[in-house]
């Protein structure tokens, strides 16, 4: 049995496959018109749609002439709008009340009074009334509310783009100052011969046999004197006696062995090879062999870490420990003045930081650091000798980045001075030719010109005696609160 789609009722077999609303003998019920209200049978329902017109509207409302539109849901159909109600909406077509042949109740919706004949989409219809009407009143919140939370997304991307920046950049500065645990002075002495066999650089019975060097002198503590080289100093005295003739003066460190950076420090090793520098020329003084009975021969670099580490332990400069996990050994972490000045204070040999924080000269120069340089090697020391050897230690010179030892300062004819400096980048074949030539092309390599000192600050730490138990006791207390004393 089929049942028609509009009111319900049975139809005869012979409807079946027909469009039951073009047959109006088989539909008995009074369907009204969507336009006019007027209750006619379906076969009148064609002729009431096409000639019935509704009432003027209220201003904005269709004109006259305009094309009729569905009362369902406002779409202009012009003549079709019979079949385009019969086809979408003739379920819907029934009045409040109409009896539908199946006593079938009807739902009028309270907002726009169109009737439905099924509670369920009388429902529907409402929602629908109810989201337009929360969107109508909300929808600038809603907007607000949008805005809010893109925002608040962008910012937590931002955020989260900007906190990885800052940990790789945190990851990139742990491994430029040897602070990425991987691995220290041993792990890249042998990871760099591995490449140079790798490269056809060095043969592998020689790849064996420095690696047991270097092996029995971490043992053993003590550097194996592979880049060193000495005589710089007696080479450098014997030609300024004897050529340089617009050096009015020159003053000279006492004795001092260059060292230079190896397979397994290079990179990172130059405060580290500036102290063995430093503790070449103490060794040959007397006046030191009380502090350093314990420190007779230089020590390696896996060494001066963990006398770092003691140093530290005996309280030294707390600060600086943590920075440094209170660790050294086993590291290739950069060190500079205050690792210095600890280790040598807690040896008891009495030294100081001097800070020059800024330029005092144009175009970014340091002229005070030279001048207090000049009269650190002059002082005790002044006569009218052109070559002055003094019995002054060299002093470690720090910048961002690097550190070189000061051996010796000129002074020219026309006042301006200039620093001579040892650098641990410069290879001992490089260095040998000081040794050799007599004609002063080497000094290149040692000559630094203010011109040439335009870092944004400098430290040094100049060595001027022995410590008593007391004073060390003393300055221990005092590095706590380490401060360098600032040139203004």
């Amino acid at each position: 049995m089929v049942l028609c789609d509009v009111c319900g009722q049975a139809l005869p077999s012979e409807a079946v496959g027909r469009r039951h609303l073009r047959r109006p003998s088989l539909c008995r019920r009074q369907l009204r018109c969507p336009l006019c209200n007027a209750a006619e049978g379906c076969d009148e329902l064609r002729r009431q749609t096409e000639t019935a017109r509704p009432d003027p509207g209220p201003p904005g409302s269709r004109s006259p002439g305009a094309p009729p539109e569905c009362p369902f849901c406002g779409e202009a159909v012009g003549r079709e709008l019979e079949e385009h109600v019969r086809a979408r909406h003739g379920h819907l077509l029934g009045a409040p009340g109409t009896d539908t042949g199946n006593s079938e109740q009807l739902y009028e919706c309270p907002m726009c009074s169109l009737t439905c004949t099924n509670i369920q989409i009388l429902e529907e219809h409402v929602d629908l009334h109810l989201e337009e009407h929360n969107f109508s009143e909300g929808g600038n919140i809603g907007d607000l509310e949008l805005a809010q939370q893109l925002q608040t997304e962008e910012d937590e991307r931002q955020r989260s783009e900007e906190e990885k920046r800052e940990n790789e950049e945190f990851k990139k500065l742990q491994r430029q100052y040897g602070l990425d645990n991987s691995g220290g002075f041993k792990q890249q002495f042998l990871k760099n011969m591995e490449r140079e066999v790798d490269r056809g650089r060095m043969q592998p019975f020689e790849y064996h046999k420095r690696k047991a060097d270097m092996l029995e002198s971490l043992a053993s503590g003590i550097d194996d004197g592979k880049t060193k080289t000495s005589g710089v100093i007696e080479a450098l005295c014997k030609y300024y006696q004897n050529e340089s003739k617009d050096v009015r003066h020159v003053w000279l460190s006492a004795g001092v062995d260059h060292f230079h950076s190896s397979l397994g420090d290079r990179g990172w090793g130059c405060g580290y090879r500036n102290f063995q520098m430093l503790l070449s020329s103490l060794l040959q003084n007397s006046f030191y062999n009380d502090c350093l009975r314990d420190t007779t021969l230089i020590p390696s670099i896996p060494k001066i870490q963990s006398m770092i580490e003691d140093a530290w332990r005996e309280g030294f400069d707390p600060q600086g420990a943590s920075h440094f996990n209170n660790r050294l050994h086993g590291s290739k972490a950069w060190i500079g003045a205050c690792e210095i000045y600890s280790l040598l204070t807690s040896l008891r040999i009495k030294c100081q930081i001097i800070d020059f924080h800024k330029p005092t000269g144009p175009v970014g120069t340091h002229p005070r650091l030279l001048e207090w340089i000049l009269h650190y090697y002059s002082t005790d020391n002044e006569g009218g000798a052109k070559v002055v050897c003094t019995s002054k230690p060299p002093i470690y010179l720090q910048h961002q980045g690097h550190s070189r030892t000061v051996v010796g300062i000129e002074e020219k004819k026309n006042k301006s001075l200039c620093l001579l400096l040892f650098d641990p980048g410069c290879s001992s074949q490089q260095m040998q030719k000081l040794l050799k030539q007599n004609d002063g092309t080497g000094l290149k390599l040692l000559r630094k010109f203010v011109g040439s000192l335009k870092e944004k600050q400098y430290q040094i730490v100049a060595v001027d005696g022995v410590l008593s138990l007391e004073e060390k006791a003393a300055r221990c207390c005092a590095s706590q609160v380490l401060t360098s004393e600032k040139i203004p």
